[in-house]
C-alpha cells in the first residue's frame, strides 16, 4: 500500500501541471472551430491515460467500440469517477455534457467549456433546469451531436445500489435518437473523494444501442438493467484482479 500511496501522490503532482500545459496549448483553439478544441481535449485525455499506466500501473481497456453508432446519439454512461468525464470524449465526433454553471467561472477552463458548447445549468433550479437540458439536448442532437449523460446524475461508488433518475427517459423520448449504454468499473481505480489511484485494468464497455421510439418506462427499465448487469460483471472482475495484485479491494462503498 505504501507503493500505491507514493504512485498516487506522484500522479496527482503530475496531473495538474499536465492540465495547465494542455490548457495553454489549447489557447489558439479559442479562435478556431470547435473541432480543434475537442481534438486538443482528446490529446489531453490520452496523456492522462499514459500517466495512469506509467505512474499508477492502471491499464485501460475498451470493449464494444464497434457498436458505437455514427451521427446523433444519446450516450448513457455509468458514472463512478471523474475519469469518464475526461476520457469518453475520444469516441465521439461532437460530444456535449451537462455541467454545473459554477464551472464556467474557472479561469480559461470556463472559456473552453463555452467554446465546446456544453450545457451549463443551475442545479438548484430543479424542474426548470431539466426543461433547459431537454430543450438544448434536442437542439444539439438534431445538429448531429452526441449527448453524453450520466443517468444517475452524479458519481456513485463502485458497488453502490443504482439510483437512476427519470430525466434520461424524458430526454430520450424528446430527442428521438438511439441510446448507447456504457458500463465501466472506473471507481475501483480512480475513486471519488480520495487522491489514491489503484492499479489494475479499468474497463469501459459499450453495449448494444437501444433503438429510438421505445416507451419511456420500457426504456428506463432496459437502460438500467443492461448497464447495471454489465457494470456488476466488470466491477467483480476488477475486484478479483485487485485482490491478486495487492491483497484487497480498493474501493469500498461510501455514501
Amino acid at each position: 500500500m505504501v507503493s500505491i500511496f507514493l504512485r498516487s501522490l506522484l500522479f496527482n503532482i503530475l496531473f495538474y501541471p499536465n492540465f495547465v500545459l494542455w490548457a495553454l496549448i489549447a489557447l489558439p483553439t479559442l479562435a478556431m472551430p470547435r473541432k480543434a478544441l475537442l481534438r486538443v481535449a482528446n490529446w489531453w485525455a490520452q496523456s492522462n491515460i499514459v500517466l495512469m499506466r506509467v505512474v499508477c500501473n492502471i491499464r485501460v481497456e475498451y470493449r464494444g467500440v464497434e457498436k458505437i453508432p455514427k451521427g446523433p446519439l444519446i450516450v448513457a454512461a455509468k458514472h463512478q469517477s471523474m475519469w469518464e468525464t475526461i476520457s469518453l470524449l475520444h469516441f465521439f465526433d461532437a460530444p456535449f455534457f451537462v455541467l454545473k454553471r459554477e464551472l464556467l467561472r474557472i479561469p480559461l477552463f470556463g472559456q473552453y467549456l463555452v467554446k465546446a458548447d456544453m450545457i451549463a445549468i443551475d442545479r438548484s433550479s430543479g424542474a426548470r433546469a431539466l426543461k433547459q437540458v431537454m430543450r438544448r439536448a434536442a437542439e444539439e442532437v438534431k445538429h448531429g451531436r452526441q449527448f453524453v449523460i450520466f443517468p444517475e446524475g452524479t458519481r456513485r461508488p463502485a458497488g453502490a445500489p443504482p439510483d437512476y433518475k427519470g430525466g434520461v427517459g424524458l430526454i430520450y423520448t424528446d430527442c428521438g435518437v438511439p441510446c448507447l449504454p456504457v458500463a465501466l468499473n472506473s471507481g475501483l481505480f480512480w475513486p471519488r473523494r480520495t487522491f489514491l489511484r489503484y492499479p489494475g485494468t479499468l474497463v469501459v464497455e459499450f453495449l448494444d444501442p437501444l433503438p429510438p421510439g421505445l416507451p419511456r418506462d420500457e426504456f428506463m427499465q432496459r437502460i438500467q438493467s443492461v448497464i447495471e448487469e454489465a457494470t456488476n460483471r466488470l466491477v467483480a472482475a476488477g475486484q478479483a484482479e485487485q485482490a491478486r495484485l495487492f491483497g484487497r479491494v480498493a474501493a469500498a462503498v461510501k455514501a
